[in-house]
């Protein structure tokens, strides 16, 4: 079974990693692994400040961020279309 050892988890990153590279790789996967952390030290700052964050609370942010998700591919999809008129 794939993953299921050290190795074989090292071998899948390399291949995944091969164009930018192992250490690159790595980098990334801490810096993310430490905004998680942060992250989830606010939330849990941000509870004990104004109490447990409702459902429809998670689902107001949840939407907010598919709409800004949205918005930032149309002006990524816009800028490629004007970026080839240009050229």
């Amino acid at each position: 079974m794939r993953g299921s050892s050290g190795g074989d988890l090292l071998d899948e990153i390399r291949a995944e990693a091969a164009e930018r590279g192992l250490s690159a790789y790595v980098t990334e996967a801490l810096r993310f692994k430490r905004d998680r952390d942060r992250l989830r030290e606010l939330v849990g700052w941000i509870q004990e400040e104004h109490g447990p964050v409702t459902e429809d609370e998670r689902a107001a942010a949840v939407d907010e961020v598919e709409d800004l998700d949205a918005e930032h591919e149309r002006r990524r999809a816009t800028g490629r279309r004007n970026a080839g008129e240009a050229a």
